[in-house]
Parts: C-alpha cells; sequence; structure tokens
C-alpha cells in the first residue's frame, strides 16, 4: 500500500511539474492543481492515519487518531481552491490583455 500511495504522490508531482513548465496557461493552472493534489496526498499519508480509534484521549485508551493531518490537508485544499481562483482570474485577464495565452513574456519588439 505504500508503494502505491508513493507512486501515486509521484506520478501527481511528476505530471504536475511537467504541465507548470508547459508555455501556455491552462495547463499551468491545471499542473498548479495537480502538484497541489500531490502535496495533499503526501500530507495526508504522511499523517499515518488509524483506524478505529477515538479522535481524543480518553481514559483507559491507548491510542488515539492524531486530527492534525486531516486538519492540515483541510486547510491545504482551501489554500488550493483559492490559489486556483485567483490563477484562473489572472490567466483570464492577460488572455483579455494581449490576445493570447502565451506565458512567455512579450519583449518590445513585439
Amino acid at each position: 500500500m505504500a508503494a502505491l500511495i508513493a507512486l501515486a504522490v509521484g506520478v501527481l508531482l511528476g505530471c504536475g511539474t511537467y504541465l507548470v513548465l508547459r508555455g501556455r496557461t491552462f495547463p499551468v493552472v491545471v499542473g498548479l492543481v495537480l502538484l497541489s493534489y500531490g502535496v495533499n496526498l503526501f500530507l495526508l499519508a504522511m499523517g499515518r492515519l488509524s483506524v478505529r480509534v477515538p479522535p481524543i484521549v480518553m481514559p483507559g485508551q491507548a491510542q488515539y487518531a492524531d486530527p492534525l493531518p486531516q486538519a492540515l490537508v483541510l486547510t491545504a485544499i482551501v489554500i488550493g481552491f483559492g490559489m486556483t481562483a485567483f490563477i484562473v482570474a489572472l490567466a483570464l485577464r492577460s488572455y483579455i490583455a494581449f490576445n493570447t495565452d502565451a506565458v512567455e513574456p512579450r519583449g518590445p519588439d513585439e
């Protein structure tokens, strides 16, 4: 199971990095989303989730679930959604202003 999660994290981060380096805005946005998904999966996997244990410390209970990984991932999802909305707005504004969705900066001769 650990190898499958590691493979999924690697594929998400690799595909995200590849798409971020593309020359158009839509692949860059999709790449940023994939990067955030990969980081969220990594954070969740590193939290070592416990099954069938209480989420709080109770008397007589030896184990309890750590709520920190879930809280970190939930916060990262909200931040990722806001970042994606902001990047899409910037890309739309750039397309309206320059009539192209190219990421490369325009030189003075263009």
